[in-house]
């Protein structure tokens, strides 16, 4: 038996699956099979969350197309890795670890999912992350928020 038949039914079994049907219906997306049992809810059309995908249980929720999803494979193996993540934690207790790790990596980075450890087990590449933090980029860069803040016009930092 492939793996994944046991995630389908085990997202199938916590409620997660079904949730994230839910949400399809309630942003009035179209569900299409997908492969490995994933479910591709396209034309989602509430503007939340601002991710241009989201997967709850075995349902990938994005207000693309199919055709968006084939030009964008590594995009959709990130949002797999995520459905598996609902089975691994029983399934709807991934929302709020989801949130919490997003906020962690909010306060630590400037940035939901540079550091959230979900979005890291699901490949920040694969997912089209950035290679490192807000907070990083601007180090880098060498912008601070002071700087920024002293940067109006007639003054030079």
């Amino acid at each position: 038996m492939d793996r994944w038949r046991i995630k389908r039914v085990a997202n199938a079994v916590n409620g997660s699956t079904l949730l994230g049907l839910g949400v399809a219906a309630l942003g009035r997306a179209e569900v299409s099979p997908g492969p490995r049992g994933l479910l591709l809810a396209t034309g989602y059309r509430i503007g939340f969350p601002h991710a241009p995908a989201f997967t709850v249980g075995n349902v990938v929720v994005s207000r693309h197309d199919l055709t968006w999803w084939q030009e964008r494979p590594r995009m959709l193996l990130h949002e797999e890795r995520h459905s598996w993540q609902y089975a691994l934690t029983l399934g709807l207790p991934m929302i709020p670890l989801y949130l919490v790790a997003a906020g962690y990596s909010y306060l630590r980075g400037s940035d939901p999912g540079f550091h959230n450890v979900f979005e890291r087990w699901a490949g920040l590449a694969d997912g089209g992350y950035a290679s490192a933090s807000r907070r990083e980029q601007r180090r880098r860069s060498g912008v601070t928020q002071t700087s920024e803040r002293l940067r109006r016009p007639g003054r030079t930092a």
